[in-house]
């Protein structure tokens, strides 16, 4: 037997109708809140964007520090200049000098960024203000001069913003003549550096030369002998002559002695030349230092000093020569290796303005507001359903 519906089960029984729906006040405070958090600052930057945001020029300018070593006399038929590839490290000191206070305040004095960025008088949020600080200007540059690093190339590409497509090619024209003169005295400091302590090595073996030489100079002055070994040769030989001749005088004196009377005139004038010879050789000894005599200046005494000079001399010639050598090499080095700033592209001049963004800035500040709400709205319902 079938069942009737009053006795069908629970789980099968009709339910009751769905009330129409309407709106409730959290439903109305969403959408007010949406079109006051998300609708009219999207709105408002629109207008502002549209009717008093000022366009902008954009100049493009890339660069590359090389490095050029140029071969020496001997390389000549090899290769006369080899030209290698950047520097990395001073392609970084260059993008952090683009992004410094110091080239800002020349680049300033020398154009006047303040005039130049703040000509649209009715973009107050896109201009410079006249009255802006250092700070804000170093602020502003980082906006509108953006620097590219590629390191990998070590290529830097530069884009100058300004409200003039002149003004901006100004700026990015007097940025590369100064990344230029940075590059330029860097390498200078280079070729000092490598210099300057051959240069100081070189000074003293000159100033040692000096000394040496005055030295010597005044040994010469004061015993008037230029060259004692020549003076001991010369001293030699009339020693040796005369112990020749007095042997000489001894044998004529001897014969005289066996021969003739003892009263001969002769026997006392050979044995008068006898004493005068060996009177003589004594006095040529004393000179030699052969035998001692305080009162007389031996050559053994000046043949020692002379010694002592010489080879002062003598070493102090060689570090010379040496030194000098060391710094014409250090020289000769030093030019092969020049660094210079490589423009593959010079500055640009824009017919057309790319900025601002307008669509772009638009979307990104929806995104933002409308993400920015949706938290804020999950938030407090979150809260709310808490309590």
């Amino acid at each position: 037997m079938a069942e009737t519906p009053s006795e069908l089960p629970s789980a099968y029984s009709v339910p009751p109708p769905v009330r129409p729906a309407f709106m409730r006040p959290r439903h109305w405070m969403l959408i007010i809140t949406f079109v006051i958090c998300v609708i009219v600052p999207t709105v408002l930057a629109g207008v502002y964007l549209y009717t008093r945001a000022a366009d902008q020029y954009a100049s493009r300018v890339g660069f590359s520090v090389r490095s050029e070593e140029t071969g020496s006399a001997f390389e000549f038929l090899g290769s006369l200049t080899n030209v290698s590839g950047s520097s990395s490290s001073d392609t970084d000191i260059l993008y952090k000098f683009i992004q410094s206070q110091e080239l800002v305040e020349a680049v300033d004095t020398a154009l006047d960024l303040h005039t130049i960025w703040g000509k649209p008088t009715d973009d107050p949020y896109f201009t410079l203000a006249p009255d802006s600080s250092l700070e804000d200007l170093l602020d502003y540059w980082e906006d509108m001069v953006r620097v590219i690093y590629d390191p990998g190339t070590g290529l830097i590409e530069v884009e100058v913003r300004a409200f003039d497509p002149q003004d901006a090619r100004r700026i990015a024209q007097d940025l590369l003549e100064r990344s230029s003169a940075m590059i330029n005295e860097l390498s200078t400091v280079a070729r000092t550096d490598v210099t300057r302590y051959a240069r100081e090595e070189l000074d003293q073996a000159i100033q040692r030369l000096k000394e040496a030489r005055q030295a010597m100079t005044l040994f010469r002055n004061e015993t008037q002998i230029v060259d004692p070994g020549a003076d001991i040769q010369g001293q030699m030989g009339l020693l040796s002559s005369l112990q020749l001749k007095l042997a000489e005088t001894l044998i004529e004196l001897d014969i005289l002695t066996q021969t003739v009377r003892p009263n001969d005139p002769r026997i006392e004038q050979t044995r008068r030349e006898t004493l005068v010879i060996q009177k003589r050789i004594d006095q040529e000894r004393r000179k030699l230092g052969v035998s001692g005599d305080d009162d007389v200046k031996v050559f053994a005494d000046l043949v020692g000093q002379f010694e002592v000079l010489s080879v002062d001399l003598k070493f102090a010639e060689q570090a010379y020569i040496s030194a000098l050598s060391a710094y014409d090499t250090a020289v000769a080095e030093a030019r092969r290796q020049s660094r210079y700033l490589a423009a593959y592209l010079h500055p640009t001049l824009a017919e057309t303005p790319e900025y601002p963004q307008r669509e772009i800035l638009l979307a990104v500040l929806s995104l933002i507001l409308f993400g920015s709400w949706s938290i804020l709205m999950l938030v407090i319902y979150s809260l709310k359903d808490r309590k």
